[in-house]
């Protein structure tokens, strides 16, 4: 597999101009392996022969990958700093592009709930029920892809039909929506007490488990992609 064909196709679904000023999306680190005997000097360090699917990339993913003999790395988050001892394997990421793609973290998320998208706004999408369902009906629907999901409820409300959806850290977004329900993680303490209308706090890591998943998908590699071994640093 050309290494350059699967970062094509990602950047193709998500666009790596679109991610945000401060994100570090792209290449984190471009190994160049010893050319074998034979092999033409435009081609050297651009094949890859196993590509790990992970949201966060840490020692023990590398470590991951070096085990199940992985020459790349494809993640969500991307890499503020590269530590010496990760230089000799291919790692890409797509993060904020990813978020805000057509078919994305969020679109994804609210797709594994059985929801239909019906507004897109960048990062958040927002959901209208058909029908109104209760705020216990919707945390039991959460709670099967985050089952120490917390919740705030200041209000008392008893009744929701529209929900906003972020992936990852969207408490930011909060007040810009005036919605029955906001579903994300990473909820700070001061904005829950603030907080008018019901919100879950589903987990960073909960909220974009499927973005591994997404990129596994993208780039097509079938048998030759694994999917890390991964879990919320929460206990």
């Amino acid at each position: 597999m050309n290494k350059y064909d699967l970062v094509r196709k990602i950047e193709e679904f998500a666009p790596l101009e679109t991610q945000e000023k401060w994100d570090c999306s792209g290449w984190g680190v471009e190994a160049f392996s010893p050319r074998p005997a034979g092999e033409g000097l435009g081609v050297r360090g651009q094949n890859v022969n196993k590509v790990l699917f992970a949201l966060t990339v840490t020692d023990k993913i590398v470590q991951q990958a070096r085990e199940k003999n992985c020459d790349m790395i494809i993640s969500h988050h991307p890499l503020f700093y590269v530590p010496l001892d990760w230089k000799d394997i291919n790692i890409y990421s797509a993060h904020t592009n990813l978020d805000k793609a057509k078919g994305g973290t969020t679109d994804r998320l609210i797709k594994e709930l059985g929801f239909t998208k019906t507004e897109s706004y960048e990062f958040v999408r927002v959901v209208k029920l058909e029908n109104p369902t209760t705020v216990e009906e919707l945390r039991q629907k959460l709670l099967k892809i985050s089952p120490k999901l917390r919740y705030i409820n200041n209000y008392n409300k008893k009744t929701i039909q529209t929900i906003c959806f972020c992936a990852g850290s969207g408490s930011e977004f909060i007040s810009e929506f005036n919605t029955d329900a906001f579903v994300t993680g990473d909820l700070k303490f001061h904005t829950a007490l603030d907080c008018k209308n019901v919100v879950f706090d589903i987990g960073h890591f909960e909220s974009e488990q499927f973005a591994p998943k997404i990129l596994k998908e993208i780039t097509e590699v079938g048998e030759k992609g694994i999917i890390a071994d991964e879990k919320s640093p929460f206990i």
